[in-house]
């Protein structure tokens, strides 16, 4: 298997670390007056969102992660898990709620995910950062109502974003899954 050194490490390289698997988000090269230089960085657990910090020495070896990813299909919330279908052998999986994490509140029947699998085990789920998603319950409008504001909306799939005044029960407007932010109306 593949190894990863202190001098493979940048933003976005995957590792693994005591069987779990992990992905760097932040690095910093040091470079002391005294002593051989190392490397910090911050790395994301896949499989938990936990983000830590790690030193990384000249000598330090990483496996690189059995990773797959496969587009899969979201079906239906079932009340316990959540249930995506490959595409292409029509094989059904169930997630949990916290397996999925935020990314759930964007998501509507039919919708296309990328699925990270560690060791053949599902641990992730990957939606489009933006996504366009019909607006199901807003405040009316008002006289007035013209400077720049923002008022709740909830989406098709159930999300809460603030939306400028102008927008409508019924629009449809491009959200940023990210950040959980109004982009958009999409005509």
């Amino acid at each position: 298997m593949a190894t990863i050194g202190m001098g493979d490490i940048k933003k976005g390289v995957r590792l693994e670390i005591d069987g779990n698997p992990f992905k760097v988000i932040e690095f910093q090269h040091v470079k002391p007056g005294k002593g051989a230089a190392f490397v910090r960085i911050k790395i994301r657990n896949l499989s938990t969102g936990k983000v830590i910090e790690k030193t990384v020495h000249a000598g330090d070896k990483f496996e690189v992660p059995n990773l797959e990813q496969k587009k899969m299909q979201y079906l239906y919330d079932d009340g316990e898990f959540l249930q995506f279908m490959d595409t292409t052998t029509f094989d059904q999986i169930g997630l949990t709620h916290e397996q999925v994490g935020d990314v759930f509140d964007f998501m509507v029947d039919g919708m296309e995910a990328d699925i990270l699998f560690h060791n053949g085990k599902p641990i992730t789920v990957e939606i489009p950062q933006t996504v366009i998603l019909e607006v199901v319950e807003t405040p009316p409008n008002f006289k007035g109502d013209s400077q720049g504001g923002k008022k709740p909306a909830t989406l098709e799939s159930g999300a809460v974003v603030q939306v400028p005044f102008h927008i409508l029960e019924g629009d449809k407007i491009k959200v940023d899954t990210t950040e959980g932010k109004y982009l958009e109306k999409v005509k």
